[in-house]
């Protein structure tokens, strides 16, 4: 069941979205050579907690140990924080969500190790452009499918594929609401955007194949092929202005 937000709700998870924005830039900050990647979890904890009321969404739920999904390199999304060390090279997917007073927000993006290749950057900005691709058509009265219909679009027109089996999702009063939203168009998949619809958009773009599989820890998502993958997502709101980025 989709439930709209009121335009209170909508202003309680804008400011649960200005700690995960705040929190994702200061891990974003720290993100270099050698770092464990133990630390962003101990970075966010530490953030959130200067919040009354402030706690991770991430951790406890449904049973995910971390505050922080950390997945680098070929891991798509869900990765552990750890003792591993970042390397020269690699690419970091952060996905971070806050409850603040009650009100949901979620929100991710990749980030480069030092110096990276060239394709590694292309897939980082080809995921990051296919998200504002799909926000531009987060408008009152258009279906969904032209949200999933952009970023796939931009998505093959730079010769990579859309992750499959993860989607988008509603947000707000929970951590993950009605509707899904896919990256990609699913025919016969017909929601009509409303005012007060809140969701999370966040395209999961692979540099070679979109398939995926789930590592022994139940949890962590990576590529079928070992191609590398990123991960970019806003928690935006359906409004009388047009879509509003809410994190």
């Amino acid at each position: 069941m989709i439930r709209l937000k009121s335009k209170a709700d909508i202003e309680g998870i804008r400011k649960s979205g200005t700690i995960v924005n705040q929190v994702l830039n200061s891990l974003a900050e720290i993100t270099k050579p050698g770092l464990a990647t133990k630390s962003y979890d101990m970075k966010a904890e530490e953030l959130v907690h200067n919040y009354c009321n402030a706690k991770c969404a991430f951790k406890g739920y449904s049973g995910f140990p971390h505050s922080v999904c950390v997945s680098i390199n070929e891991e798509v999304v869900h990765g552990f924080p750890s003792d591993r060390k970042l390397h020269e090279g690699d690419i970091v997917s952060l996905d971070f969500g806050v409850v603040y007073n009650g009100y949901y927000a979620d929100s991710a993006i990749t980030v480069a190790v030092g110096t990276i290749s060239a394709e590694a950057d292309k897939l980082i900005e080809t995921t990051r452009k296919s998200l504002y691709e799909g926000i531009n058509q987060a408008k009152i009265g258009n279906d969904l499918s032209k949200i999933s219909g952009a970023i796939e679009s931009y998505v093959l027109s730079k010769n990579f594929s859309v992750v499959r089996d993860f989607v988008g999702h509603g947000v707000g009063f929970k951590l993950h609401e009605d509707p899904q939203v896919p990256n990609y168009i699913i025919k016969n998949y017909n929601v009509i955007l409303e005012e007060g619809l809140v969701i999370a958009i966040e395209p999961m773009v692979n540099e070679k194949n979109y398939k995926v599989k789930i590592k022994k820890n139940h949890w962590t998502v990576v590529t079928t092929d070992g191609g590398l993958s990123a991960h970019f997502e806003h928690t935006v709101a359906i409004t009388q202005n047009g879509p509003e980025i809410l994190t």
